[in-house]
Formats: structure tokens, C-alpha cells, sequence
């Protein structure tokens, strides 16, 4: 599956029970879209319904502990995860660094917590607006994979990077087709410095904004391997338009 977009809904802190008829909607399109891999993140209370109500797609949480257990109230480790079902699990997501104060330093450990119950992991970098402003977007990019890429004994094929630009999560504001290029060229860059040649297989996917309207236009950009999509992935009809983007591409 390394080599089919993918695509991923991170549905964030939304959704209650009603919520698992787009699960199954989505699902069941995901029929219709073979070279193109899809899965969803919703909240952690959904993550086994979610799991028990589709086939096709992966199901996975937004995010984990880096201990496998213990007296951390509110945490969920990642064995937990995977006994709810889990595949994978973002970690690094900008609202995580930012409103939770969490360090490279802190990523690494879990995405190798992560790695370590049998998870995939999607490991999210960015930049703010002023640093982009700054000029320093490619820096603070390269450094944030420096801190908190994980460590792999071989080749690192559980790996994805999501690019996602903070200043442009949600606010309909995307950066332009070669300012997402040259950042692409940049992670994949740091990505063979880190990994040597396994990372030129690791997937890069953008974040930020993701629409309909956009999803070609980005997805077509060289070394952009898919989407972490947010809002967007709230409905089925939504979400699916995307897919269908990644599945012109990759005919």
C-alpha cells in the first residue's frame, strides 16, 4: 500500500455515535477507489465503533502516550489503541505542540511508543506564519523532523510525514502550489539525510486546508503522497471528493 496516495481524515475533537453512518458511507465509496488508501482518525470514544462499522478503510487515533501504562489520567497509550483496533496514529499534530506544549523531543517518544505496540504513525511538521514571514519555514521544518523523527532499525515503512503549514489549518488559506513543492523537496531531502534510502520511501502527505476544490491541484504536486484532511473529512460526501481527486491522479 507505500505506494498509493493516501488519505486521511482526522476528524479531531467531533463526532458522537451519529457519526458512524459516514464511517460507513465512507467505507463503503472506498470500494470504488482501489489505488487509493484510505482511513480516518476520529475521537478517541469512536475508535472501536468506528473500527467494528467499516472494512475497507484504516482506523486510527489522533494521538498516544508514550508510556505503554500507568498514572497518567486522560492519557491513552498506544497498546490501547491497538486493542480498540487501531492501525496507526498521528502524532506531532501543530494543535498537540501548541496547546499542549509538546517538544520534538516529546513526539519522537511517542511515535516510537507508537511504532513499538505494532502502529503505523503519521508524524505532523510545520511552520507558523511568522516564521514562514521569517523566512525560516524550511529550517524549523528540518529541525522539527531532526527532534522528533523516530528511530528505526531498518527501513522505516510504518513511517508517514504530514506537512501541514499551521497558519493554514482551518482557516481556508492554502500556501501556494510552489511554496508546498519546495517544502515537499526540503522533508523528502532531510528525510534520506536522516533515514538514508529508505527515506525516499516514506510518504509525505500535505495538511492544511484540504477541499474538493484543491485536492488535485495539491495532490499532483511532485513528492505529495496524499492528505491529512480535517473539516473536510466530517462527511462522507465531503471527504470522498477528495478520494476521488487522489483516484484521477493515480490511474
Amino acid at each position: 500500500m507505500a505506494g498509493l496516495p493516501y488519505i486521511v481524515g482526522n476528524w479531531k475533537m467531533n463526532g458522537t455515535r451519529g457519526m458512524l453512518a459516514e464511517a460507513r458511507a465512507m467505507d463503503r465509496a472506498a470500494a470504488r477507489f482501489p489505488k487509493v488508501q484510505v482511513a480516518v482518525a476520529p475521537p478517541a470514544t469512536l475508535l472501536y465503533r468506528v473500527r467494528d462499522a467499516v472494512e475497507l478503510i484504516g482506523v486510527g487515533g489522533q494521538d498516544c502516550h508514550a508510556k505503554e501504562s500507568g498514572a497518567f489520567t486522560g492519557d491513552i497509550s498506544a497498546p490501547m489503541l491497538k486493542d480498540a483496533g487501531a492501525d496507526f496514529t498521528i502524532v506531532g499534530h501543530s494543535e498537540r505542540r501548541e496547546y499542549h506544549g509538546e517538544t520534538d523531543a516529546d513526539v519522537k517518544a511517542k511515535a516510537e511508543a507508537a511504532l513499538a505496540a505494532g502502529l503505523a504513525v503519521i508524524l505532523c511538521v510545520g511552520e507558523t506564519e511568522a516564521q514562514r514571514d521569517a523566512g525560516n519555514a524550511e529550517a524549523v521544518v528540518s529541525a522539527q523532523l531532526d527532534g522528533s523523527c523516530p528511530h528505526f532499525d531498518g527501513a522505516p515503512e510504518k513511517l508517514s510525514v504530514a506537512y501541514e503549514p499551521v497558519w493554514a489549518i482551518g482557516t481556508g488559506r492554502v500556501p501556494s502550489i510552489a511554496d508546498v513543492a519546495a517544502m515537499h523537496a526540503a522533508i523528502r531531502n532531510r528525510l534520506v539525510g536522516i533515514y538514508g534510502e529508505g527515506g525516499a520511501d516514506v510518504r509525505i502527505l500535505y495538511g492544511g486546508s484540504v477541499k474538493a476544490d484543491n485536492a488535485a491541484e495539491l495532490l499532483a504536486v511532485p513528492d505529495v503522497g496524499g492528505a491529512l484532511v480535517g473539516g473536510a473529512s466530517l462527511t462522507a460526501e465531503s471527504f470522498l471528493a477528495i478520494v476521488g481527486a487522489a483516484a484521477s491522479l493515480n490511474t
